[in-house]
């Protein structure tokens, strides 16, 4: 049985969008998919690895990247382009995705 994960990292570049609220979603790939709804994770940045914040993780959903629309956009702070150009440099040809939605744990 996977353990569900119990960090999380992002891009520095989402960091100002996450802490505002303005990003509540992200999308992975399998091995990133494993988050447990009602948990809560340490968040740090991917280039450095430095703590940010704490989010609680609210829904797992798996998504074909072809089904990524515009509110899947408005959710991660960006257009649908931006999104799929994003999801298409961190994961070249993978089409069977995660949805992992979370709320910002004010500390």
């Amino acid at each position: 049985m996977q353990t569900a994960p119990t960090e999380m990292t992002f891009f520095e570049r989402f960091e100002a969008d996450i802490l505002a609220s303005k990003k509540t979603i992200t999308i992975r790939d399998e091995a990133e998919s494993h988050y447990k709804v009602g948990s809560v994770v340490d968040v740090s940045t991917y280039e450095d690895d430095r703590w940010f914040c704490q989010l609680k993780i609210l829904d797992v959903s798996p998504i074909q990247f072809s089904a990524l629309n515009d509110f899947h956009a408005e959710q991660e702070n960006m257009t649908l382009d931006e999104l799929k150009a994003v999801i298409h440099d961190i994961y070249p040809g993978i089409e069977q995705l995660y949805v992992v939605t979370y709320q910002l744990v004010e500390q």
